[in-house]
């Protein structure tokens, strides 16, 4: 199993702050962004991973992560292998992944958005993971704003609708994936969307349409960290998480 994590686009709406830097190497409380991401999925077995990043910012990222020298695996003790994927111009998820197509081979593959942050420990899906594709779903308050998910009777996904309008659920695709190599097979033949992207929503709904995707849900925190109040509420929580750890003075 391999890692990727997508840290391209501009951050407009994080603006003047991404006039600086990317995004993802904002502060979140004691870290960058960006190391959540790194942690969630070294902390899950993964010792390779791909970070896929806007030309500009590459020199930043290098300075940051490096090759992963500070990241341990958990299976060998040593650094970790970072290296990174050059995306020139937005053009969605999907095609985030598959520049990571020669990186993946003919491994599996999770696929972590680097803006997002997720509390929950995914370690147990990823050893368990054999063959197509784990999504993850949180309930929202305002669903409109990301993929949303239909389920059936029996809690087995029916469809997946990008941003729709008017949302049959509150169940949102928070934003980490697991999928088996038959990911890029299924993004042959896949059209831009209306806002001129490749969806990876139109992906999920392939694994749907074989019946092989499976929704777990997401019983911890969750943030989008793409706009100022949910930076600060992420950092928030994050340093109240924190002091809660911390040691006690005896």
């Amino acid at each position: 199993m391999k890692g990727v994590i997508l840290a391209g686009g501009s951050g407009t709406r994080l603006h003047p702050l991404t006039k600086i830097t990317n995004k993802h190497l904002l502060p979140l409380y004691n870290k960058p962004v960006i190391f959540h991401a790194v942690e969630k999925l070294v902390n899950a077995g993964i010792d390779r991973i791909m970070i896929v990043l806007s030309p500009q910012y590459l020199d930043d990222f290098v300075s940051v992560l490096g090759s992963g020298q500070d990241f341990k695996s958990k299976n060998t003790g040593h650094q970790i292998q970072i290296v990174y994927g050059i995306q020139n111009e937005p053009g969605g998820i999907a095609q985030g992944l598959c520049i990571a197509h020669d990186f993946i081979a003919n491994d599996s593959v999770v696929l972590h958005l680097g803006d997002n942050i997720i509390e929950d420990d995914i370690a147990l899906h990823v050893a368990n993971f054999t063959s197509g594709a784990t999504i993850f779903l949180k309930e929202v308050h305002d669903p409109e704003r990301f993929g949303v998910a239909t389920l059936d009777k029996n809690k087995r996904v029916t469809e997946i609708i990008e941003k729709p309008k008017d949302p049959a659920t509150n169940l949102a695709v928070v934003g980490i994936y697991i999928y088996d190599n038959t990911v890029f097979a299924k993004m042959e033949g896949q059209p831009k969307s209306d806002r001129g992207e490749y969806e990876i929503t139109w992906v999920n709904n392939r694994y749907v349409d074989e019946g092989t995707l499976r929704a777990e849900s997401v019983k911890g925190a969750w943030f989008d960290i793409g706009t100022f109040d949910s930076l600060l509420t992420a950092s928030n929580y994050m340093k109240e998480k924190h002091l809660s750890e911390k040691p006690k003075a005896q």
